[in-house]
């Protein structure tokens, strides 16, 4: 626990940055939360099979691949509030452009152009945050941030149980998302966080000799989350669930980011962050082997919430580990190689549920995910084993 000696030498909480930038990352969310279930359900009223469902969902976080290694390198060329307000309207042209083709084959370039774009937007945002947070209250604010970034996700799938998927309405609301996110960080004042200080050597490629159990971590809760969102619609028309009830299903997945979040956070503060990503990854496998299990029951909706909480709670307790541990330049890199890794996650995470699924129905889905959590746990235990033996 922080003595009160160092809290009181702490810099103070910058309240009307953080808002802002919260605020704007949240729409962002909401038009991320809204295209998942869009693009899974129009895919498959086309008639296209799980595993390709999975596979255009794996576009967007190629593209995060594919641009991490350059967001310093984009920093330091226009800056930081430049990059972010011209990546969200790249992304609403994005969404435009794939309203208008309604094609599927286009949608795998487009997806994937998204994921370029908005790959800033997410290492900008969590670099803003975690630059405004004081050590001693890191866990609560990153617990506030996500759970605002969960509002917005949750506000996606919400909408679109009203809206529907048929013409232009869900993709005009994911444009007007992204145009909200650039108005509000363009008006913002105070954006710090981004000092050169020379630390960063290596940049991205680099951290990962420095930390290689946290990105593992984010890897794990990005595939989480990602095969969630883009294949439990597909999981639960399995077991004969109407469209409205799948979108909801998402919705209550959401939930555990707006509900728990903040709880996590203050644990995280107590227990340290990384007890707390072995807790969620535990209770995000104990989830999945429920969700066949529940299905069909009232005790799924409970279920969903916490492993919406815990799933991505693991990627919540990896950032508050980050920011105890680096700063300046090599937060900036650090942040830019969890990007790298959530774009791995969704490699990894979709294909591989989609193909499960196509081969053994819909149990796939909860069969990989509950092994990507124990094999995060197993990597953890590996890693404490050899600094026992180390220090022994």
């Amino acid at each position: 626990m922080t003595s009160p000696a160092s809290t009181a030498a702490e810099p103070p909480l910058r309240w009307a940055p953080l808002v802002g930038v919260t605020a704007a990352l949240a729409m962002f969310g909401a038009a991320q939360g809204l295209s998942y279930p869009l693009f899974s359900l129009l895919m498959q009223k086309q008639g296209m099979p799980p595993a390709m469902i999975g596979l255009s969902a794996a576009m967007m976080p190629l593209g995060l691949i594919a641009s991490a290694a350059f967001v310093p390198w984009a920093v330091r060329l226009v800056g930081a509030r430049n990059l972010a307000v011209g990546c969200s309207i790249a992304a609403a042209i994005c969404f435009l452009l794939i309203g208008y083709l309604q094609d599927w084959f286009a949608w795998f370039v487009l997806r994937f152009m998204i994921g370029v774009v908005i790959n800033p937007l997410y290492i900008l945002g969590e670099v803003w945050a975690l630059s405004m947070a004081p050590p001693s209250r890191r866990g609560r604010v990153m617990g506030v941030f996500n759970t605002l970034m969960g509002v917005g996700y949750a506000s996606g799938p919400l909408v679109l149980t009203f809206v529907g998927t048929a013409g232009w309405t869900p993709f005009v609301i994911a444009i007007v998302g992204f145009l909200a996110c650039a108005t509000v960080l363009r008006i913002l004042s105070d954006l710090s966080g981004f000092e050169d200080d020379g630390q960063s050597k290596g940049g991205v490629l680099g951290f990962a000799a420095l930390a290689p159990a946290l990105l593992f971590a984010v890897l794990v809760s990005a595939a989480n989350q990602q095969s969630t969102y883009s294949l439990l619609p597909v999981f639960g028309a399995g077991h004969g669930l109407p469209e409205a009830m799948l979108a909801a299903m998402l919705t209550a997945l959401s939930m555990g980011n707006i509900l728990l979040q903040i709880p996590l956070g203050l644990m995280a503060e107590r227990v340290g962050g990384r007890a707390m990503i072995l807790f969620c990854a535990a209770a995000t496998a104990i989830c999945a082997v429920l969700l066949p299990l529940l299905i069909e029951t009232r005790l799924i909706w409970p279920v969903l919430v916490v492993m919406g909480a815990v799933g991505y709670g693991v990627y919540t307790m990896a950032l508050v580990e980050l920011g105890n541990r680096f700063n300046g330049s090599v937060l900036v890199a650090g942040n830019a190689a969890f990007a790298l890794m959530w774009g791995m996650g969704g490699i990894v995470g979709p294909p591989s549920s989609g193909l499960v699924m196509q081969t053994f129905g819909p149990i796939g889905l909860p069969a990989v995910l509950a092994s990507l959590n124990i094999t995060l746990l197993a990597f953890a235990f590996y890693r404490a084993a050899v600094r026992w033996h180390k220090t022994d």
